[in-house]
């Protein structure tokens, strides 16, 4: 594996923006970002995009950028008032409308992922920050991948990719996501818990975070009162948080869900391993909607993203907020460093 790049002009990271799907709000969230003194400080971004769109988001929402077009990313100008750009000419105008699904628009933001994969794989960028995708439009495209998260996995040849947020300093691991209620209770095993554990802290390795302890959610109420109603903890997860301490893991639990991720927030455990999806993304979203950002993990790329949708319903008119993009580029420029130097030490 190459060295992350290391821009002699400047110690900033270079980050990778995808615009998204060209219909929905991911170019003017992206143009509102990068306009913030705050991104420019910290990160220097390169947006994967179309100079069209990107243009007429600008005018939709008053942003003043100079298009600085360039055909790799290490040509990007770290200068205020520049938004440097990879173009791909996959949208056409004639045929473009804000708000609706189609396929070339799901095509569109498929490419831009696909491109941006590629200059983190070749050590172009030190992290990549994904705008909005359409589910929608990608099946309309054929594209066989139902989100980012599938893709990244995909073309980054990594099998089960961890699905991490983190708001505010509160960070919550998935123990499983896109399942309903029904299939989740099947899939909460022992064996499943301690693969994830594992995985989980090496995660947080790799973001640079090695102190702290890691709890795991309770799923019955009250953690199920020793059986008394439900008896997945005492079947399932205190035996796999039992055998975890044994192996010398700094891990937790089960803590009643309606208190551990108070509890993180407050600084008493550096993560959570939510059990199902509503669990951890209500306790994340209730903190802080906006700042909520999504962390996709054990990949060889470091990648953060936005976590919401295109939304359609607003889509070109300007009035989107750019909170959770400039968030993601900026936790993505946080722990870029770490995660260069754990990817030399797995070389």
């Amino acid at each position: 594996m190459k060295d992350h790049y290391q821009d002699p002009r400047t110690s900033k990271p270079r980050i990778a923006v995808t615009m998204g799907d060209p219909a929905g709000i991911g170019p003017e969230i992206i143009v509102k970002a990068l306009a913030q003194d705050e991104v420019r400080e910290k990160a220097v971004c390169v947006v994967v995009g179309n100079e069209e769109i990107l243009r007429l988001a600008m005018k939709t929402t008053g942003v003043s950028l100079k298009v600085h077009r360039i055909a790799r990313a290490g040509e990007a100008l770290d200068e205020k008032g520049i938004l440097n750009l990879i173009h791909m000419d996959n949208v056409r105008m004639d045929e473009f409308q804000w708000g609706k699904v189609s396929a070339m628009c799901g095509r569109a933001a498929y490419e831009y992922i696909e491109k941006s994969i590629g200059l983190a794989n070749a050590r172009e960028v030190d992290g990549v920050c994904t705008g909005p995708i359409n589910k929608e439009a990608l099946r309309e495209a054929n594209i066989p991948y139902i989100g980012h998260t599938e893709i990244f996995g995909a073309l980054t040849g990594t099998n089960d990719p961890l699905t991490m947020f983190e708001t505010n300093g509160m960070r919550i691991f998935f123990l499983t996501r896109h399942v309903s209620l029904r299939q989740m209770l099947d899939m909460i095993r022992r064996d499943r818990i301690i693969d994830y554990v594992k995985r989980c802290t090496e995660a947080l390795r790799r973001l640079g975070v090695r102190e702290g302890t890691m709890a795991v959610a309770g799923l019955n109420p009250h953690s199920g009162e020793h059986g008394l109603f439900g008896d997945e903890e005492v079947r399932e997860i205190e035996p796999a948080v039992r055998a975890l301490r044994e192996m010398g893991y700094d891990v937790t639990g089960p803590i009643g869900a309606d208190s551990v991720f108070h509890q993180c927030a407050q600084g008493k455990y550096n993560s959570v391993l939510s059990l199902y999806h509503d669990q951890g993304h209500i306790a994340a979203k209730t903190l802080d909607f906006d700042r909520t950002i999504a962390i996709t993990n054990g990949m060889p790329i470091l990648r953060t993203s936005v976590d919401h949708g295109t939304a359609f319903d607003i889509a070109g008119t300007g009035t989107a907020q750019a909170v959770s993009m400039a968030e993601g580029i900026l936790l993505a420029a946080k722990y870029s460093p770490a995660f260069a130097e754990t990817s030399k030490d797995m070389d």
